[in-house]
């Protein structure tokens, strides 16, 4: 791994090709099974059986084979293939730009780079019509000027490099820690004290490649990271916090959060789902309910300290005055 995915927080993702089903998962058809166990969607998994590259026992089957138990699975991924970011005239909420760098106020369903099977509609590909092609490219042809992300469901500041002096300077302020980065997350629960820290490293799930989690026990990769949090307003049953990083890891804020018992509003992934309160208002709960407000950074250039503030979004903010109207 470069240091450009370092910094970015990625990690490489151990393919899953020999399954086992055990009787608990009997009953259970092939297509979900699949998808479960290797991380895949539902639509991906039965690709894979369709064409061939599910076997169970020796044999080729159906996507709606009900698992007995006890079956062999196995499972080829062949390799991604390769796509180039191409130039989308996308609008774009452009907080600031010059020669040097972009600051842009993503919006919740944008994701921010290209991938396999999700190639078009991104923040790449809208900066890349946006600056005409004058970005970074130590990202390569699928990230170009990406220096750090934010997940597709948290809208915020996210800054983008248009030249490669430009990206390795920015990119090492974050490896320093010397970009400051601070988001606004509702949480689940009335938490006891008015500020506190989470410093727990952060990996891959050991069970569920589709998350990260609080990993403690030795010989697991997991990466240190600190999440610094101080309350702004309470609702009894939920509470709005005021987060910053030290780091940035994958989905740190919301891993860090629900480690310690109070995960985000809306998010399913890690256990902020399914309150009554999110039943009512699945209108204006658009997933994590997590929002990128500040980026404080130092110019590549001209080395001005620079701050760059956004007010929350209407979602955001109507999610806010219901738990106001409701709670308060």
């Amino acid at each position: 791994m470069n240091e450009l995915e370092k910094t970015l927080g990625e990690e490489e993702l151990t393919e899953v090709t020999e399954l086992f089903a055990e009787q608990s998962d009997a009953g259970q058809r092939l297509d979900s099974f699949v998808a479960d166990k290797c991380g895949l969607t539902r639509s991906a998994a039965v690709k894979l059986i369709e064409s061939g590259n599910v076997l169970v026992g020796d044999s080729v089957t159906q996507k709606n084979y009900k698992l007995r138990g006890g079956e062999r699975i196995s499972v080829s991924i062949p390799e991604p293939e390769s796509c180039e970011a191409v130039a989308e005239d996308i609008p774009l909420d452009v907080v600031y730009e010059d020669s040097d760098i972009i600051v842009v106020n993503k919006p919740v369903g944008m994701v921010v780079h290209p991938a396999p099977g999700n190639i078009s509609g991104t923040l790449v590909n809208a900066l890349l019509y946006h600056c005409k092609g004058s970005l970074s490219g130590i990202g390569g042809v699928i990230r170009p000027g990406i220096v750090h992300r934010i997940d597709k469901d948290t809208a915020g500041l996210i800054v983008s490099a248009k030249n490669d002096d430009a990206h390795l300077f920015l990119a090492s302020r974050i490896k320093e820690h010397k970009v400051s980065r601070i988001y606004y997350a509702i949480v689940i629960g009335n938490l006891r004290e008015d500020s506190g820290t989470v410093n727990a490293p952060i990996g891959r799930h050991p069970t569920d490649r589709k998350k990260m989690a609080v990993i403690r026990e030795n010989g697991r990769s997991a990466r240190e990271a600190v999440t610094h949090w101080s309350v702004v307003e309470r609702f009894g049953r939920f509470t709005l916090v005021r987060c910053e990083l030290e780091t940035g890891r994958t989905h740190q804020i919301r891993v860090h959060m629900a480690s310690i018992g109070h995960p985000l509003l809306g998010d399913t992934v890690y256990g902020g789902a399914g309150t009554d309160f999110e039943a009512k208002n699945r209108a204006i709960i658009k997933g994590q309910s997590l929002f990128a407000a500040e980026l404080h950074l130092e110019h590549p250039s001209t080395h001005e300290d620079m701050i760059f503030k956004v007010e929350f979004p209407e979602n955001f903010t109507a999610v806010l005055e219901k738990l106001r109207k409701e709670y308060c």
